[in-house]
């Protein structure tokens, strides 16, 4: 089976290693242009284009997919690229450009009525994965997986692999925004793409526990790899008509909206709860951060701590300091930071970073964050 993918960063990175490892046939790879980063802010090429470019794979980067946008003759080349691969479908992952009805039009897909909708219950959703991977448990690819072969003139359409439950946290961040409400599971879902934003029909759907210690960057290489699986896994059903379609259910419909950098900012007039939830959802970006002392630290790690806020104490306010940890004042508990950092500096337990900057019971963190460490 030929296929277009569609992505850039390291979320997409690992969907197209596996596909490229069970042996399909990637003729083009579509990905954002080269962006400034690091401390010289030199271009670097995104992980898929890196992934790309290291296996021979044809890449283009086109600004925008619009015919009528501001990069029209980018849309046109990127047009003529889509057409001339000749693929059977196309795969999307975190690409971070909208696909435009041309796009969903050139790739063809089913034309069969998805099942559910209205009045339809969310238990009748979209068949789960099966439990048996495609790649085995040595990381190789069995026969079967190299035996998906060309659909032919019956294109398959455009797939996305999204890290959530569907239609919960559609958007751009489901997986900080999932750990930021607290939620106890997430997923993948494998879904059709359409015209709207992750509105698409469900085509497989897996679950996943969200530990308790979960940040976005743990939480993120488990999603990640479990994209990677269903996506073989659906273009193989895809390929024998072993796929049905289900609307996902109006009801508990949720966005995921862009994560700003002012959101890293902690507000100390939060429950310890919910502080701790969003030190994890913003690690590794944007980083909680918080001013004391005339620095702003980024706070890594923390963790509620059994005990009340003393009468008096005020939200920010350092309450105790040890080797184990900073103790702060919550609006309704104590929070216990174990891992920060200061500007200029690395990441460092309590105890390490305590011995290079000097906190004290009685000091204050504030909320507003002026400039990022």
């Amino acid at each position: 089976m030929r296929i277009i993918f569609a992505g850039t960063p390291e979320f997409a990175r690992v969907a197209l290693a596996q596909l490229h490892a069970a042996g399909f046939d990637v003729p083009l790879v579509l990905t954002q242009p080269d962006r400034p980063a690091g401390r010289g802010m030199k271009l670097q090429a995104s992980s898929v284009k890196q992934f790309a470019l290291d296996h021979n794979i044809p890449v283009a980067q086109p600004r925008s997919l619009r015919l009528d946008g501001k990069y029209p003759e980018d849309a046109a080349a990127a047009r003529a690229a889509i057409e001339s691969a000749q693929a059977d479908a196309m795969v999307v992952a975190a690409y971070g450009l909208i696909l435009p009805q041309w796009v969903l039009d050139v790739m063809g897909g089913p034309v069969r009525e998805a099942t559910g909708g209205e009045g339809s219950e969310r238990s009748e959703g979209p068949p789960r994965a099966s439990s048996a991977p495609i790649l085995d448990e040595r990381g190789s690819v069995p026969p079967k997986a190299h035996a998906v072969k060309s659909v032919g003139v019956h294109k398959l359409g455009c797939f996305n692999i999204h890290a959530s439950l569907l239609p919960r946290w559609r958007g751009a961040a489901p997986i900080h925004r999932a750990i930021e409400a607290g939620d106890s599971e997430t997923g993948i879902t494998i879904m059709q793409m359409d015209v709207g934003l992750d509105t698409g029909d469900m085509l497989l759907v897996e679950k996943i526990a969200i530990l308790p210690t979960d940040t976005t960057g743990s939480l993120h290489d488990r999603l990640a790899a479990l994209g990677g699986r269903l996506m073989v896994e659906a273009l193989a059903l895809a390929a024998c008509g072993g796929l049905t379609p289900v609307r996902q259910p109006e009801q508990g419909v949720s966005y995921a909206h862009k994560i700003e950098k002012h959101e890293a900012a902690i507000d100390w007039t939060q429950s310890a709860a919910v502080i701790a939830r969003r030190i994890r959802a913003f690690n590794p970006f944007p980083a909680a951060a918080s001013p004391v002392a005339g620095e702003i630290l980024k706070i890594w790690e923390a963790a509620v701590w059994p005990g009340t806020v003393p009468t008096g104490a005020r939200p920010g306010e350092v309450l105790a300091v040890s080797e184990q940890g900073v103790d702060v004042a919550a609006a309704d508990g104590v929070l216990r930071l174990t891992r920060l950092q200061k500007a200029g500096g690395k990441a460092l337990d309590a105890a390490q970073f305590l011995r290079g900057f000097a906190l004290t019971p009685g000091m204050v963190f504030g909320t507003a964050v002026e400039a990022a460490p």
